[in-house]
């Protein structure tokens, strides 16, 4: 049972690459705390930090995004109760049909808003105009 050690520096990586990766084991907590400190210490060094956590992406990881497909994808499983599921499948298919004709709603209010907007200024332009022309 020989088992060999490797120090950190025989791997291979540079510092920045260990870093990397004692930061990626340790999570996303990691990661802001060592942007902080890098803003406390010295600005430039948390904001390279702040580009590099949002270029990789590491920022990002388990967005609010992520936890909305899985709440979508609930409706689709079964419970294995024939009545349920059925329930459950017209309550989603009512509440879908109501979330599109809600969104038409604000669609249709966003171009009535829009038009009152529009014909506001075309009424308080149309004075102007009419000096222009008799001038």
């Amino acid at each position: 049972m020989s088992q060999t050690y490797a120090p950190a520096f025989a791997t291979g990586r540079n510092w920045l690459g260990r870093a990397e990766d004692f930061l990626d084991a340790r999570g996303k907590a990691a990661w802001i705390a060592a942007m902080v400190v890098g803003f406390i210490a010295f600005w430039p060094v948390g904001l390279a930090l702040l580009a590099y956590m949002i270029w990789s992406k590491r920022m990002f990881k388990s967005s609010s995004c992520a936890k909305r497909s899985t709440v979508r994808n609930f409706g689709s499983r079964s419970t294995g109760n024939a009545a349920f599921d059925a329930y459950k499948a017209d309550t989603l298919a009512r509440l879908e049909e109501e979330q599109s004709n809600f969104e038409a709603f604000l669609a249709r209010l966003r171009e009535a808003k829009d038009k009152a907007e529009f014909d506001q200024f075309m009424a308080e332009r149309a004075p102007k105009d009419q000096d222009a022309q008799t001038s």
